[in-house]
């Protein structure tokens, strides 16, 4: 695991595996990268707004359950990210199969209940409100 790690901030242990690839998947995998970063970014700033700006919702406590998951989402993207670039970079370098992931996936799956059960709770409110 501290291997795994330990090249996620060592560019020349990166550079000592493999061939140097064509520039244009290296910089192909950034980017993805980077997109992972502003989805990881995205959903901490979805977690700080639902904890300031979400009004009390007719369960107690669920502004900051959903507040928490949406942060620790964010936080498990970002972690992620950097872990699958340096896979993939890796793999790129060396000419084998580019790493299968599952995390979309489960992240669009966790995205949607998540969406789901706000839907409930907004319609819970609406009609508890009548």
């Amino acid at each position: 695991m501290w291997a795994a790690i330990r090249q996620w901030f060592d560019p020349a242990e990166m550079r000592s595996v493999g061939e140097p690839p064509d520039y244009r998947f290296s910089l192909a995998n950034e980017r993805t990268f980077l997109a992972w970063l502003r989805t990881g970014l995205a959903l901490v700033g979805g977690g700080l707004a639902a904890a300031q700006f979400l009004p009390p919702l007719p369960m107690s406590h669920l502004r900051e359950v959903i507040a928490v998951a949406l942060l620790l989402l964010g936080g498990a993207v970002a972690i992620r990210a950097v872990d699958h670039w340096a896979r993939t970079e890796r793999a790129i370098r060396l000419g084998q199969e580019l790493p299968a992931s599952r995390f979309p996936a489960i992240l669009a799956l966790a995205v949607g209940a998540g969406a789901v059960l706000l839907v409930v709770a907004v319609l819970v409110r609406a009609i508890g409100g009548r």
